[in-house]
Order: C-alpha cells, then structure tokens, then sequence
C-alpha cells in the first residue's frame, strides 16, 4: 500500500492507534485528560469520534490551537508543521516508522525508516551493566529536528551559531521522554515558549530546557569524568578557562577563547584531566558564575587544583539570575577584548612584584645612563622558525654585537623599508608584535649604546612602544629566568603576541654550562615557551664551537633541540666577520652558503659583504668531514654503509638522508674507501 494519509487512516483505525501510541498514558474517548502538548493544569481535552472528517481528533476546550487530527498531534510533538506539504510529507513517514505500519512510497519502496534529514529518531536504551543507581543510567528517547529560527536568534545573543553548536553535538529537540528516579516514565515537549535542547553523547544524553522551571535533566551512562569540550580542543595553547556550563564553552569558543566544563561547578574536578590539560596550556583559569554558589565553588576547586597552577577569575556582573555567568557577559555587550583585559589585570597582579622588578632594568631611551667604561660584550642573533630556537654562537671581538643589532633592526624596521641586515632575511613584524632583548652581560651604558646603533640602523629615532630591553645583570641567576618567562607571557597579552625574544648569554640563567640537569631544565622551558607563543627565541651562547660541535651539556642540549646553529667567526683577514651554518634542521649545513660582513668607518657600522666563493664552501666541506672521519673511524677501523650512516647522524645531528649525502661526498672526495672484498668503508692511509 502506498503511504499516503488516507491509507494512515485506514491502517490505524481512524486514526485511534496513532493517538494510542504516541499519547503516553491510557485514555478513553470521549473522557478529558491534560493535553500532552504543553504544560496542562486543567484536564479539559479528549479524543472523539468526527463522523463528518470520519477520523478520530484530539479537542481541546481550553485551548483550541492544541485541537487537530492525529497527523496535527504528531506534527506538533515534532515540530513539523501540518500545513506545509515538504513537513506533512516527513509527519506520514515518521507514523509508519513508528507504528511498524510498512507502507511504501510514491516511488514503489518500502519506507522502513525517515529518509529525510530533518527528523531523527535515535533510541537510546540501556541496562545497567552494575546495580547503580537508575538515575545514573536512565533510558531515554528522543526526537531531533531542525533549529528553528526563533531558537537560533536566542543562541545567536551569545555569539554562538548553528555551525558551532553541531559542532559541541548540541541539537535541537522536538521531544524527550525517560523515567525519573523511581522508573515512572515522563517527557518534555519543545514550543516556542519553552525550547528543548540536547548535549548528545556517545551513550547520554544532557536536556537543557533555558526557560523552563526544570532546567537539565540528564539521561543514559554519563560518564564519571564527563568533561564537554574536551574533543574540541587544539594540541597546544596558552590558554583555557574552566568555565560551569555547556553554553558558556560554546559562548567563549565563539569569541577565540579554549573551554571546558564539567557536569557542574560543584562537581569534583578529575586531576587526572587537568594533570594532562596542564601540560598543554599555559594558563588553565576557573570563570564560574559569580552567584553565591559559583562563587564558593570556584574558590574551593582552585584550592583543591592549587598544585596545578589553576587559579580563578571573576567576571565583574551583579550575579544576578540574568547577568551571572560568561554567556551573559558576551549578551549585555561585553567584547573578547574585555575578556582579555580582565585576564592581563589578573596578570598584573599576579607578576607585580616581578614588573616591578624589572622597570628599573628597563632601558630608557630618553634617559641615557651615566657614561662609563665601555666593556666588550656578545649579543644575541634572532633567526629561526615560529616555535623554534635558533642559536647564536662565537667567540669575543668576532661582531656578534652588531650583528645581533642588525637582526633586531630588521624585527623592528618600518613596513617596507629595506635595510642591511648582514645577510639574512628577517621577516616583517606587521602587526607590531612584542620584540623582547634581555642583556644578561653587557652593562647598561653598552646595552644603550647598542640599541641605539640599531635604532640608527634601521632609520629610527626612538624606540617603538613594542620593543623592550632588559639589562638583568643586576639580577641573581635564579631571578633571570623567571623575569624572562613572566615578562613574555605578560608582553604577549600587550601586544597580541610575539615577534621575536633574544636572550644575550643563556648560560648566565644557570649555574654553570656544564651542569647536566640545569642544561636540560632551561633549554626545555625555552623551547616549551617558544611553542605556546608562536615565536622564535634566540640564545647566544659564548662558546667558541669545536668544528660543527658545541661544547658542554649546554651546548649539547642546544644542538639537539636548536632548529639551527649559526656561529660567527673571524676569517682569515682579520676585518672581516664570517657566518657558518653549524646544524640546520632541514638540509645539510655544510650546504648553506658563508656569509661576510665587516666595519665601514663611513657608515659607522657594519655592512654586508655577500657570500664566499664556492670553492671556500667546499673546502670548509671537506675540511669538517674529515675531522669527524677521524673522529669515528678511530673507535672503530672498519664500518658498513648502514654503521656509517648512523655515526654520521648521532655526530652531526642530521637526518638519513643528509648522511648519506655526507657519504657520497667523502667518497668524491677520497677521504673514505670502500674495500673491494666486503661491504666496509675505511678511511684511508693518508689520514687515518
């Protein structure tokens, strides 16, 4: 039979076994019962027998608009609407879902269910796999259908749009029925006055009713750590508010912030997650509801979570029932802007003592120091990738100072305005991101000297508001460090982010350059900044490097984790500065060309004296292969072509395929033969 809704009529008895089904309580006709469409105080409707329509309707004398045949009452509990033709079409198809009735289409097939994506029935009935209680793991239907655009407007008052609720697995709801505690069963109907909405889980379900007196109910096995939000995170960020509610996520991620909530601001806060979420951002901050309850609460979980560096903010509102939470904050006008300020106040307070500090090591530029005897000193060089570390190494009087000058003009340097930066290429600041210099040798009278030589290389008269020099030599060792790491975290929220962070003289954070644990600590904290900030962080170390090896446990830890190594030295006429590539992290170094620079008396400054021939580049080449030739040839006489790949790799930090270029090149080269009568490599006689 087709499905059409005289064949629904005629299947169901009138009509009678569509109301029989989907009315949730036994009724007799003509009897009056509250009506199932909406919240009825007054049994005033029943169902009867219209011999005119000759079909069975649903009459309510206290409201006329909830009176209608069965395809209304099901329209209705839907959503749909009868008078629509698209609607009435899905109302027909759910009626023979539902009752079994296994009618076919138009087309000639059997609809076993809807095919339309408006309507979805999802059943969702589960036994406890233990004696828990049932309010832990209630059986639930439900109904889903389509935002409406009424619903839509009110989410929209807290930023948050379709696209992003589907993407949170919030959905609209048409109905809910479950069971209370003891197991009687009851539903909730979606109207205009009173929406419905769903948080939908693998195997649970949470029902947010806003404006209704019972506001969530929740249904299914909800897990013990339910945490919404947490699927929707990124690897990394600097960071994530903990926040009371679903709405509140959603309404903060639509203003570019990270969210999540647990079940409720006065649940208990698995450690387990924040342990691992600590990891990932730097800040991780309770924004409850500034009501009484929001507000103990809060205060208890950051005293439980306290270890975890979890610390809270509060939202300046009433506390009020309409203006409590972060979703009001965003409905009343407030801007991610204003959220922002909020957070770098608390900063403020959090890092006073430290700012402090380090106003008085701010260089003023306005303010010269006293003149005093200038004492040599190495500067640091940004270069690198976002995230990356880029060392800077050498020896004393080689032009590190002007150097690192030249890089920071060019991090600063007005918006396409072409300077000298000895070679490299730096990329533009364009949005004035923070440029961070912090001096851990020079005195303060050279650290002025210096920038305003770089000032005057790139056309400056004064410093810009989003460069800041530090001269910490006034600092203890252990007071350095975290200047660094607070100050950063505060400019980042200034300025909007980072350009560029040099720290001239990184072994003057540690005790010494060959402490092992102090190394590894200050290399890792570094590098674990440069990632959340999306900058590049430049330390200079003063070691006078050993071929394309650093020396020390600092200098080791630098190679490992260092994107690249560029180390300055003096060549073979003594005006002249050159740049060698020790390590970089795509490529060989020895394949990246050596740059030159030297002073101009008439500039009074350095100035970029192009590349070296290619005949020196192969012969420094050469001559650093053959150093580490030796250096493993003499612990082991005879090596396979895989030992030797993997040496080469371990000593020079490259990958595969570098080495074996490195090979190839040694065998051109003759500084390694391959015996005839095996597969080993040796280094030959001349050498060895």
């Amino acid at each position: 039979m087709a499905l059409s809704k005289e064949i629904i009529l005629q299947v169901s008895n009138k009509g009678m076994a569509v109301f029989r089904h989907y009315i949730p309580f036994p009724f007799q006709v003509g009897r009056n019962f509250l009506n199932p469409l909406y919240p009825d105080k007054n049994a005033s409707c029943n169902v009867f027998f219209d011999r005119r329509n000759d079909c069975y309707r649903l009459k309510d004398f206290g409201n006329e608009d909830y009176s209608g045949d069965c395809f209304f009452f099901v329209g209705k509990l839907c959503g749909l609407d009868c008078n629509r033709p698209s609607e009435f079409v899905l109302i027909l198809e759910k009626i023979n879902h539902d009752l079994l009735l296994g009618l076919i289409d138009d087309r000639g097939f059997k609809v076993v269910e809807s095919n339309s994506q408006k309507l979805l029935v999802l059943n969702q009935v589960r036994e406890p796999s233990s004696p828990a209680p049932l309010s832990k793991n209630r059986k639930y239907n439900i109904i889903r259908k389509n935002f409406s655009k009424h619903e839509l407007i009110w989410w929209a008052q807290y930023g948050i749009t379709e696209k992003l609720l589907l993407s949170f697995h919030a959905v609209s709801l048409g109905r809910f029925d479950s069971e209370n505690r003891e197991g009687k069963p009851f539903f909730f109907l979606s109207s205009e006055k009173e929406p419905l909405y769903g948080y939908v889980g693998k195997q649970h379900i949470k029902v947010y009713r806003p404006l209704s007196e019972i506001r969530f109910v929740q249904a299914g096995n909800i897990p013990e750590q339910y945490c919404f939000g947490l699927e929707q995170l990124p690897a990394k960020g600097d960071l994530l508010f903990i926040t009371g509610g679903e709405k509140d996520v959603m309404a903060l991620t639509a203003h570019g912030f990270h969210a999540v909530c647990f079940n409720s601001e006065t649940s208990i806060i698995p450690t387990g997650i924040i342990h691992k979420l600590s990891y990932r951002f730097k800040h991780i901050v309770l924004l409850f509801d500034v009501d009484k309850t929001g507000l103990e609460s809060s205060e208890k979980q950051a005293t439980n979570l306290a270890s975890y560096g979890v610390c809270r903010l509060l939202l300046p509102l009433p506390g009020t029932k309409e203006e409590k939470d972060v979703a009001d904050y965003f409905r009343i006008g407030h801007t991610a802007e204003d959220l922002k300020r909020l957070f770098l106040n608390y900063l403020d307070t959090l890092y006073s003592e430290t700012m402090s500090a380090l106003k008085s090591c701010e260089v003023d530029f306005n303010n010269p120091p006293p003149i005093a005897q200038i004492v040599v000193s190495v500067n640091d060089v940004p270069l690198g990738t976002q995230g990356n570390l880029l060392c800077i190494t050498g020896g004393e009087g080689t032009g590190k100072s002007n150097y690192v000058a030249s890089i920071i003009s060019g991090a600063i340097r007005q918006q396409g305005v072409d300077i000298d930066t000895l070679g490299i290429t730096i990329g533009e600041n364009l949005h004035q991101k923070a440029v961070l210099f912090y001096d851990t040798e020079q005195s303060e009278v050279q650290l002025y000297k210096n920038i305003n030589n770089l000032l005057r290389r790139c056309n400056r008269l004064a410093m810009p508001d989003y460069l800041h020099a530090y001269c910490l030599t006034g600092m203890s060792r252990r007071e350095r460090l975290q200047a660094i790491v607070q100050s950063m975290d505060r400019y980042h929220y200034q300025c909007g982010g980072i350009h560029l962070v040099v720290i001239d003289g990184i072994a003057d954070l540690i005790k010494g350059a060959n402490d092992e644990a102090e190394s590894i600590a200050v290399v890792e904290e570094l590098y674990r900044l440069a990632g959340i900030y999306r900058t590049c962080i430049v330390p200079v170390l003063h070691f006078i490097p050993n071929g394309l090896k650093l020396r020390g446990h600092l200098g080791s830890e630098l190679q490992r984790k260092a994107a690249a190594i560029l180390s300055i030295e003096k060549d073979d006429s003594p005006e002249v500065s050159v740049v060698k590539a020790l390590k970089v992290r795509d490529g060989s170094p020895l394949d990246v060309p050596i740059m030159q620079f030297a002073w101009d008396k008439s500039l009074g400054m350095h100035i970029y004296h192009g590349e070296k021939p290619k005949e020196a580049k192969e012969k420094r080449k050469e001559d650093e292969l053959v150093a580490i030739a030796r250096e493993i040839f003499e612990r082991k006489n005879f090596l396979t072509y895989l030992e030797l790949t993997e040496q080469l790799q371990d000593a020079l930090e490259v990958k595969d395929r570098t080495a074996k270029n490195y090979i190839r090149f040694m065998r051109e080269k003759e500084i390694i033969l391959k015996d005839p009568s095996n597969p080993n490599y040796f280094i030959i006689g001349q050498i060895a």
